[in-house]
């Protein structure tokens, strides 16, 4: 509808300029809003107020003019006014609302569908967990908003692209290595506790040596230690060949966990890429990254290091690249990483990270651009802590994990469909606090329970028509006129929002608007359902209230597949 009212204020502006009535050099951009009084129509633009310096007239003379040159052929609009100092308000007929339900059901599965991302290809790295412990509740919601938005994306027509990058080189992945080692010592009757291992530190500028309290615990690295050492294959290796082992088999395993537990979050994954795949020896591609930022003069040495000159590109201060040790840093990683998500053909990267990262969007910008990218071909969503509840008290430790609450216990309290609307019930980048006792309630102040059952109680509408042998007709055979109660004609408004709610969502990468939207039209839909009948003995009015119903539950379904959540047809 929204479309609509665009072409007939863009048709008018041209049938001013042609009639000389306005200049204008250029057609200006159209803003529509929906006034927050119902008694100022269904849409109004301020375009008048806009054009009234270029063109040197009154505000409200530029409305009466635009106002004259509408046509609408569509006959869609009941009455045009201008109210104040120049807004046109549109009403638009009631008969022309109800129209939205055959488009929706005439479109089907494809009503909301976009095709303003035109095919662009789009990468979308998200979760990216080091494969060192089961995931927590943290990349669960990253993991939520991630692959939402790569459906919403896929949606509004980009080619997308899923990438789970895996962090299997350095410290950290060497630090797993030696926790399952020396668990297996400990399983061996070995006293190790008093021992210090060297392990590369990843957040300092030079290595340096941390103790036994550094490795990570949990009963995962016990039952780790406990299958390895009862490998035959493992108890003939020498000492350090079982560090190695511990390391390799460590990491595929920990891996496994992962993809297990994101496929049961319903996440996949185009890619994983492995963060040695950098530094291959037969194709250095950290190297290679580092050699075209010299050969543009961007990288220069001192100390004894070498630094990326990232302060030309708006950077508080330049980078290391390479420590005096000869060591690379993960920032050179990181760019020899994103030059070769550009050099694979994507023309927008999108990264999911942890709102602790946000001081290090700033630098990977100028490495961006330093490359000879866009910095605006280069986002990150950042995501802010989960703050998970119990009786009202925060939940602080696992047994299994030893430090944090697994996305897995999580999934298995309250299923994964209530976990992954919690997490997109607000903006990625604020805190969320996840009430265990709510999500997993069965009331109106659960919003995932609230919105499921909106669809499931829809569905039973058609099983109440079937029993009582309503077989319902095609649309256009139905006297839809019948819906003309406010709250109908309200919630069909809010169903013909829904494709622009895609476009601005897939625009603005806020899939959590779908949430939003989900919550609002559940409220409606039970409010209406409470005060009226879908099915009574009136059978035109039963049968234009269930094509009603139809739209509704078709557009709820596919919101919650778009947030990758089911639409049940009974709870």
């Amino acid at each position: 509808m929204k479309d609509k009212i665009f072409r007939i204020i863009h048709n008018a502006l041209l049938k001013a300029k042609e009639k000389g009535e306005l200049l204008l050099p250029e057609v200006p951009p159209v803003v529509l809003e929906i006034p927050k009084e119902e008694g100022h129509g269904d849409f109004a633009t301020t375009v008048a107020l806009s054009l009234a310096k270029s063109e040197k007239k009154p505000p409200r003379k530029i409305a009466e003019i635009i106002k004259g040159a509408i046509d609408d052929p569509g006959g869609i609009l009941e009455k045009t006014d201008i109210a104040g100092p120049g807004y046109i308000n549109f009403f638009i007929k009631d008969s022309a609302w109800l129209l939205v339900l055959s488009e929706i059901e005439g479109r089907g599965a494809d009503y909301g569908r976009s095709n303003i991302g035109n095919g662009k290809p789009v990468q979308i790295e998200f979760v990216s967990a080091n494969p060192t412990g089961p995931l927590h509740i943290g990349h669960g919601r990253g993991a939520a908003v991630g692959d939402s938005l790569a459906r919403l994306l896929f949606f509004a027509g980009y080619d997308v692209k899923r990438e789970f990058y895996i962090n299997d080189f350095g410290s950290q992945v060497e630090n797993l290595g030696y926790s399952i080692y020396f668990k297996y010592r400990e399983l061996s009757g070995e006293a190790v506790a008093a021992e210090a291992v060297s392990i590369e530190s990843a957040d300092e500028e030079t290595p340096g040596a941390q103790d036994m309290s550094n490795l990570y615990l949990g009963e995962y690295i016990t039952e780790l230690a406990k299958d390895f050492r009862a490998r035959p294959e493992f108890t003939r290796l020498s000492e350090d060949e079982k560090k190695t082992y511990c390391r390799e088999e460590g990491i595929k395993m920990m891996l496994r966990q992962i993809e297990v537990t994101l496929a049961k979050f319903g996440v996949s994954f185009d890619e994983w890429y492995s963060e040695r795949k950098l530094y291959d020896p037969k194709n250095n591609l950290v190297d290679a990254a580092i050699g075209e930022l010299r050969e543009k003069g961007l990288v220069f040495e001192d100390g004894g290091a070498t630094w990326l000159r990232t302060t030309r590109f708006g950077d508080d201060k330049d980078r290391v690249l390479i420590r005096n040790n000869g060591q690379t840093t993960y920032f050179a990683s990181d760019i020899a990483y994103h030059r070769d998500k550009f050099m694979r053909g994507f023309r927008e990267i999108v990264d999911v990270w942890g709102a602790d990262h946000h001081g290090y969007i700033p630098r990977m910008k100028a490495a961006i651009q330093a490359l000879g990218h866009d910095p605006d071909e280069f986002n990150v969503l950042l995501v802010q802590l989960v703050n998970l509840m119990r009786e009202g008290q925060t939940v602080k430790m696992s047994k299994r994990a030893g430090t944090f609450v697994t996305l897995e216990e999580v999934m298995d309290e309250v299923g994964t469909d209530a976990c992954r609307f919690t997490f997109m019930l607000r903006r990625p980048d604020s805190h969320l606090d996840f009430d265990l006792d709510l999500v997993k309630s069965q009331s109106s102040e659960n919003p995932v329970y609230y919105v499921q059952y909106a669809h499931a109680r829809l569905s039973s509408v058609f099983r109440q028509a079937a029993d009582k042998g309503i077989a319902l007709p095609p649309i256009g055979q139905v006297k839809l006129s019948r819906l003309s109660l406010p709250e109908e004609l309200s919630i069909i408004k809010r169903l013909s929002a829904f494709p622009e709610l895609v476009e601005k969502a897939a625009e603005a990468k806020e899939p959590h608007r779908l949430t939003y939207y989900l919550q609002e039209l559940a409220g409606e839909l039970h409010s209406y359902y409470f005060r009226h009948k879908f099915i009574s003995d009136d059978l035109e009015l039963s049968c234009a209230r269930m094509h009603l119903v139809k739209a509704v539950r078709q557009v709820i379904a596919m919101a919650l597949r778009l947030l990758g959540v089911s639409a049940p047809d009974s709870m």
